[in-house]
């Protein structure tokens, strides 16, 4: 069986298409070199919590020594807000940010740096939130 060939670029136009590749390549690294920055604090919810998470076999998880469950499609983020699979954190005590669905299961869950863990003030409950008030900007919760 015989296939069609490919039409042949012209030289100048096939030199030009790997000058941008190439391009194309070292902005990527660029921004792949700058995503390695260690993160300063990220923004949550207003609706989110803060509590103490040891991940147990998924969608298993141990919250405030609670027993709890991830969401089917929960995300779980690390330190430096790269996703992280539930296996990687197996059995390691860990300080989170994170929500809930509806039905009570974990869906956000963000692991804390070292930035965020300096600001206490995150309530871990819901009764505590509705006895602060948040400010959006600064990522606060102040007493009214």
């Amino acid at each position: 069986m015989y296939r069609c060939a490919t039409p042949a670029l012209p030289r100048r136009r096939l030199l030009t298409a790997l000058v941008a590749s190439t391009a194309l390549a070292g902005l990527f690294a660029a921004s792949a070199a700058h995503a390695q920055i260690a993160p300063g604090h990220r923004y949550f919810p207003q609706r989110a919590l803060r509590g103490e998470l040891i991940v147990g076999v998924a969608p298993d998880v141990t919250l405030n020594k609670k027993p709890a469950r991830l969401a089917p499609g929960a995300r779980i983020r690390n330190a430096v807000d790269q996703w992280a699979s539930p296996g990687s954190l197996f059995n390691t005590k860990l300080t989170v940010i994170y929500t809930t669905d509806m039905n009570g299961l974990l869906m956000d869950v963000w692991v804390l740096n070292d930035v965020e863990l300096a600001n206490k003030t995150w309530p871990t409950s819901a009764e505590q939130a509705s006895k602060l008030v948040f400010d959006q900007a600064s990522q606060v919760w102040l007493k009214p």
